[in-house]
């Protein structure tokens, strides 16, 4: 393993303590992303599409979210 994949593989899984400016960022993400679950709830059928978008949704936060934590490494 490269020591650059090593460092990558460090960053991801260690906990990252919420910086200053940080816990903002994260519940601006949450609150976009939520408008548009309700939007996608409201103009959409109930079905296996739906779920998948809305799960592809939770997913962009969560990745958004690690983003922040690593600080984009």
């Amino acid at each position: 393993m490269t020591p650059e994949m090593q460092e990558k593989l460090r960053n991801w899984f260690t906990y990252h303590a919420p910086a200053e400016g940080q816990p903002e960022r994260y519940a601006q993400i949450r609150q976009a992303a939520e408008h548009f679950a309700q939007v996608v709830v409201d103009c959409t059928a109930e079905s296996a599409d739906q779920t998948a978008a809305l799960r592809k949704i939770r997913e962009a936060v969560m990745t958004a979210n690690a983003s922040i934590a690593c600080g984009g490494k």
